[in-house]
């Protein structure tokens, strides 16, 4: 049943959280919306190395996140660490308009995404300890949302910049600098941290016994976490597949623009709905519609066909990046949620690691096509564990 009472409005805090995060997304994808054309056409990097670059980076993001997760809950401090993560994001900026290299490009990925990884945890514990209860599925999905509308700006910016600028990846990869630190100032100046209770677990969070108190149920949805990361690698592929259909390179970035416009429409929605419906549904609807998505992309190089398929991948990120981040703030304590994000990130990190690895081989060796094909056949196997991984998952009903 669906409820009919109104919820509580989001507060404050969570708006600013997202403008946040909106600010930064700016920044990063001006960049990463160019960056795999620029390694492949510029620095003369090949998919094996792409795939490499990629995985390594969102991997390191993910990974880092389970310490400063842990560091925040033994700390009992969630702001401190966001502020140190946003920082060096926005230090890393500078280090893609100066690179020469691929190994260049390697390193400031890697810092940027340290970076990353040492802000998500503790912002995403953040928004679980200021979002009451029965609205947190909405204030995941506007973080998300809003979050997302920056990963759309950012890749319009850098359309705009390369065709005024004749290609200059370096020249527009300087402007990222702005926004960035401008993310930096708000988050210090707008976003005040609860007060939390004194920690009631012993010592610092990772000790045998204070992991015990993640439920069955939270390992049950890191282990549905890891499948769907397995099922989907990097978005970078998505932009170069497009170079197939004939896109010119000024006008790459509309891969991401489209993808992220579907996934802040829909991320919001279906945040919200998930505070009302069975979460089991969602994340299996979520994975039929990245399936269509991958064999869209499998089947066309038409541009249309790409664009479709796109708009379906981005579709499947709005249904189910918040529900996630919802299942994971709701399994566990709230003494350890930092934790609990931390070692959901880490498995996904990894998992993000060998998918993107894996389609960087696949597209060397085997061609484009199958790279959306195999990862359509583990998005099916996921789709079929749902019912029996959810089984001992509390969801709404």
């Amino acid at each position: 049943m669906i409820s009919s009472a109104s919820p509580p409005r989001l507060p404050r805090a969570i708006w600013m959280l997202g403008f946040v995060s909106l600010l930064m997304d700016v920044s990063s994808e001006l960049i990463h919306s160019l960056l795999p054309v620029f390694l492949v056409t510029t620095l003369g990097a090949n998919m094996v190395t792409l795939g490499l670059i990629e995985g390594a980076a969102e991997a390191t993001a993910l990974i880092v996140k389970v310490f400063s997760g842990v560091l925040s809950d033994y700390w009992g401090k969630r702001k401190p660490l966001a502020v140190m993560g946003y920082g060096l994001g926005a230090l890393s900026k500078p280090l893609f308009a100066l690179a020469t290299g691929a190994g260049m490009v390697l390193g400031a990925r890697l810092i940027d995404r340290v970076g990353k990884g040492i802000r998500g945890a503790p912002r995403d514990a953040l928004v679980a300890d200021i979002a009451p209860p029965e609205v947190r599925g909405a204030a995941f999905g506007l973080r998300q949302s809003l979050d997302t509308v920056g990963a759309f700006l950012g890749p319009l910016l850098a359309i705009g910049l390369m065709l005024l600028w004749a290609n200059d990846f370096r020249a527009v990869f300087a402007v990222a600098i702005l926004p960035a630190f401008l993310a930096v100032a708000l988050l210090v100046v707008g976003v005040r941290e609860p007060d939390r209770p004194a920690p009631s677990c012993a010592g610092q969070p990772l000790r045998r016994e204070n992991l015990r108190q993640l439920s069955r149920a939270y390992w049950w949805v890191v282990g549905i976490g890891a499948l769907f990361t397995l099922a989907r690698f990097s978005e970078a592929f998505l932009v170069v597949r497009v170079l197939d259909g004939g896109l010119p390179v000024a006008f790459t970035p509309l891969v991401l623009v489209g993808m992220n416009v579907v996934y802040a429409l829909a991320a919001y929605p279906f945040g919200t709905l998930s505070d009302r419906v069975n979460h089991a549904r969602l994340l299996a609807l979520g994975l039929i519609v990245l399936i269509a998505a991958d064999l869209v992309l499998a089947s066309s190089t038409h541009l249309l066909a790409l664009a479709a398929g796109i708009a379906l991948w981005g579709l499947h990120m709005g249904m189910t990046q918040g529900l996630l981040a919802r299942m994971v703030a709701d399994s566990a304590p709230a003494v350890l949620r930092g934790t609990a994000f931390g070692l959901f990130n880490l498995v996904s990190g990894l998992t993000m690691l060998l998918a993107s690895v894996l389609a960087g081989l696949l597209w060397e060796t085997q061609g484009a096509a199958w790279t959306f094909v195999a990862a359509a056949v583990i998005a099916a196997l996921a789709l079929l564990t749902i019912p029996l991984r959810l089984r001992h998952i509390s969801v709404p009903s």
